[in-house]
């Protein structure tokens, strides 16, 4: 390299790329290349939000503005659609959840012979960071950083912790796990903790699975208006504007459909969404493999009149059949990163026009909807969402349709 080079995208892991193709570290588009390597800022190069950033495996993209991080998710999620031939018919604006706005998140924490550290894994190592800050969560998760230190470092094992946080109607869902309570004094202490800072529920796992230490009330979830029950380590979607957005797309894309499938429901976020959307008395099934999962759903559904039902099911060994999707107007799917492959299978052969499809992972999500259209649906929306800001995460939404 001789010349001067300009970045023209970011590429999936979050490097910068030239029109060569090399790639460099914390670059971003407009940024520009000497030939020694050195990065000359562009005009969408900003300063990071967090004094982790560079260090800390949770963020990758804080050096971009939010030009430069909507660019991402939208290219992210194109660029797999048209490598699998999907031809878009609308592409919606894409979404970024705010700073401050993450509702859970999975740390981890390791007493030290000073104290304890508390923090996310350094990028592509098991080495603990740290934190002093952490701009991507809501503050009352944030807030809790700090005396989770302290509580380790007092009372934790030699170990690694993993640490589930998880807001709940009541508050701070806690989960440890590999966090064995030695005596009295340590449970009497885990107790205290959970007290003082006003804890809704703490689960800590010694080995044999989540055991509830303190929940003075059943920790819920508000779904549609509807609590339902947290089961511990439950699945949410990271961001309550992501979800929202998701679900106010969703219930316009099924429009007058009166009977539809939450395949891969969990615990219901769309299926209560979607009965209540529906108008006149739209009727869905909420199919979830997860037992946990399906039961507080189940218990929820119970409250609906009969517009939602919970069927547990594992959708990836036996999935819905085309002879059992005929009987639907419509089928919404949100899918582990896996994808659904076989599900997706029995879609095709079916006689089913509509399919809002959901997906945490652009790569999976376009080789299935390749299928689709194969079968003769047409991608008729599409929107990316960038739930996990700063992040090499995207997400999205879509309609497809025959």
């Amino acid at each position: 390299m001789t010349d001067q080079q300009s970045i023209v995208r970011i590429a999936a892991k979050g490097d910068g790329v030239t029109e060569s193709g090399a790639h460099f570290a914390r670059a971003v588009p407009g940024d520009s290349v000497e030939a020694d390597g050195t990065i000359i800022p562009g005009p969408h190069h900003i300063a990071p939000a967090c004094e982790h950033f560079g260090t800390c495996g949770g963020c990758q993209l804080q050096h971009g503005d939010d030009e430069v991080l909507s660019r991402f998710v939208r290219e992210r999620v194109v660029n797999a659609a048209t490598g699998q031939g999907l031809d878009i018919g609308e592409l919606l604006p894409e979404h970024l959840s705010p700073p401050a706005s993450r509702r859970r998140a999975g740390l981890h924490a390791q007493r030290t012979r000073g104290g304890a550290i508390v923090g996310y894994r350094e990028g592509g190592s098991h080495t603990l960071v740290d934190l002093a800050q952490c701009p991507v969560l809501d503050p009352k998760l944030a807030g809790l950083i700090e005396p989770l230190r302290r509580f380790v470092a007092a009372h934790g094992p030699k170990g690694n912790v993993d640490i589930a946080l998880t807001l709940c109607d009541q508050g701070i869902d806690l989960g440890l796990t590999h966090f064995p309570l030695e005596g009295l004094a340590a449970t009497e202490a885990a107790l205290e903790f959970a007290q003082v800072n006003g804890l809704a529920r703490l689960t800590i796992d010694q080995g044999y699975g989540p055991e509830t230490i303190w929940e003075p009330e059943p920790a819920t979830v508000t779904l549609s208006g509807l609590p339902v029950g947290l089961p511990a380590n439950a699945f949410l979607q990271a961001t309550p504007d992501a979800e929202s957005l998701m679900i106010d797309d969703a219930s316009q894309w099924l429009g007058d459909a009166r009977i539809v499938a939450d395949l891969f429901s969990g615990l219901g976020t769309f299926a209560f969404a979607m009965a209540k959307a529906g108008k006149g008395a739209r009727k869905v099934l909420a199919a979830e493999a997860d037992q946990a999962a399906h039961l507080a759903c189940k218990a929820a559904a119970a409250r609906t009149g009969g517009r939602v039902i919970a069927l547990h099911r594992d959708l990836f060994r036996n999935p819905l059949q085309a002879s059992e999707l005929d009987r639907f107007d419509a089928v919404l799917l949100d899918p582990p990163r896996a994808g659904a492959r076989s599900q997706v299978a029995q879609i095709a052969e079916s006689s089913l026009l509509r399919v809002v499809y959901i997906s945490c992972n652009p790569s999976s999500w376009a080789r299935d909807g390749a299928v689709l259209a194969e079968a003769g649906f047409k991608l008729k929306k599409l929107r990316p969402v960038g739930q996990f800001r700063w992040s090499t995460h995207v997400e999205l939404v879509s309609l497809f349709e025959r």
